[in-house]
């Protein structure tokens, strides 16, 4: 017999195979059984009738238990009514292991259980469906950086300072020294882009943040691109460019996740490059005539704010030229202003917030060491880093896309907690 997957089924179309699966759900009517399989490549209905198998067949249909592990063999047949496309005549049925008491049933659960139970939650159409557009982005990443000519490098994950300052980083130590978890690739990607041109880094990062809200979590995964030769202007283009082809690409390749999950795919078929962009200054003005009398020229954005500015647009939109008060000590700042950088935000439509952060960084080693010591960082501690603006220093940019956000808004999931397999949150690391 012929085994296959459930992705695959389209090649047997009216010929018998057996199919590795659980039994994700089941119901039955008398003279037949209607099994919903899934194997982790996708999900079909097996169909049993009593009179066309035999009787300990149909008898084990009806007795199989939710997630059951089972080898289930039938004819596929075209369906025009499964959102799939096909499904299968099930001609046998052997059970590899009968599940007991399943503990998430089809009823409503509440979100602290299922938390508790992400372990299986994982199994359920709806987080298989966030998972597969979450590969599907990272597929596209690799995809598109490679076509771009750049080198996949990974930067530690172990550090011993820190881009961005140490109040949000996890200390640990390392032997008789400090060591941080880190927070970003960046500095280390810069290094490598003087080395090889254009680098990215796909990697775990860590942010040591109180935070409770749907944005936020304790260990995500960014992309972090940086690139030699690139000023202001070339940075602001590979980014969208990038966040055109990965939603395209899910577009594509995620139909069938993407209405699992009821998504609008026709806000996603907007989002092709270039995108809007407006200036910090232009941003605040905005905000005062909507009526949010609290914001001031120096103040951040909070997530009402991304989420007004961000309403009056149909594609992801750069907010440009933040004050250099706001920002990380390495961005570049504006030749023409010496209070705002050469960075820029990329807001996501629907309330998503920032997707990515990115700027211009600052490769006068003069400029640099003034930074340093205007935040008070060690000198010694980014003594490498200084260096990389002694030995043929050039104009680099770079940028950082936090994964989980983007699948959140994708996908249109509320949360980011379930675009991330195990998400680690300020009162999780379980399971």
């Amino acid at each position: 017999m012929t085994k296959t997957t459930i992705s695959q089924v389209h090649k047997y179309v009216d010929q018998e195979v057996t199919i590795g699966a659980w039994i994700a759900n089941k119901r039955s009517s008398g003279k037949i059984a209607f099994l919903q399989l899934r194997d982790g490549t996708g999900f079909i209905q097996g169909v049993v009738v009593k009179a066309e198998v035999p009787e300990e067949v149909f008898q084990g249909a009806k007795s199989v238990t939710q997630e059951s592990s089972v080898y289930v063999t039938g004819k596929i047949q075209k369906d025009e009514r499964s959102p799939f496309g096909f499904e299968m005549l099930v001609t046998g049925l052997e059970v590899i292991h009968q599940a007991v008491d399943y503990p998430i049933t089809p009823k409503e659960h509440g979100t602290e259980f299922l938390m508790d139970n992400r372990h299986l939650w994982l199994r359920s159409r709806r987080q298989h469906a966030v998972m597969k557009i979450r590969n599907e982005i990272i597929r596209a990443t690799y995809e598109f950086f490679n076509e771009q000519g750049f080198s996949k490098i990974d930067p530690p994950i172990l550090t011993g300072s820190a881009p961005e300052g140490t109040s949000e980083l996890f200390a640990t130590k390392y032997f008789d020294e400090d060591a941080y978890l880190s927070q970003s690739g960046q500095l280390y990607m810069e290094a490598a882009a003087m080395a090889l041109g254009k680098v990215f880094s796909f990697g775990p990062t860590f942010r040591a943040e109180k935070s409770k809200t749907r944005r936020h979590l304790i260990e995500f995964w960014m992309i972090e691109p940086e690139m030699a030769f690139y000023e202001f202007e070339d940075n602001l283009k590979v980014q969208e460019e990038y966040v055109a082809h990965i939603v395209q690409s899910v577009l594509k390749n995620c139909s069938i996740e993407l209405k699992t999950l009821g998504r609008d795919t026709e806000k996603l078929e907007k989002v092709t490059a270039p995108f809007p962009r407006i200036t910090y200054d232009e941003a605040i003005k905005f905000l005062q005539e909507k009526g949010f009398d609290d914001i001031q020229w120096g103040d951040d954005f909070g997530a009402p704010h991304e989420t007004a500015i961000a309403e009056s647009y149909d594609k992801p939109v750069f907010i440009t030229h933040y004050p250099t008060s706001l920002k990380p000590f390495y961005m570049q700042p504006d030749p023409s202003r010496e209070d705002v950088v050469l960075c820029a935000d990329l807001i996501a439509p629907e309330g998503y917030g920032e997707i990515i952060g990115g700027s211009e960084r600052i490769h006068d080693y003069e400029l640099l060491k003034q930074r340093l010591d205007e935040h008070k960082l060690d000198m010694d501690a980014y003594k490498w880093y200084l260096e990389l603006r002694q030995y043929g220093s050039v104009p680099h940019s770079g940028f950082g896309l936090g994964l989980e956000r983007t699948v959140a808004w994708i996908s249109g999931v509320e949360h980011v907690r379930e675009t991330i397999p195990f998400p680690r949150l300020l009162n999780r690391l379980y399971p």
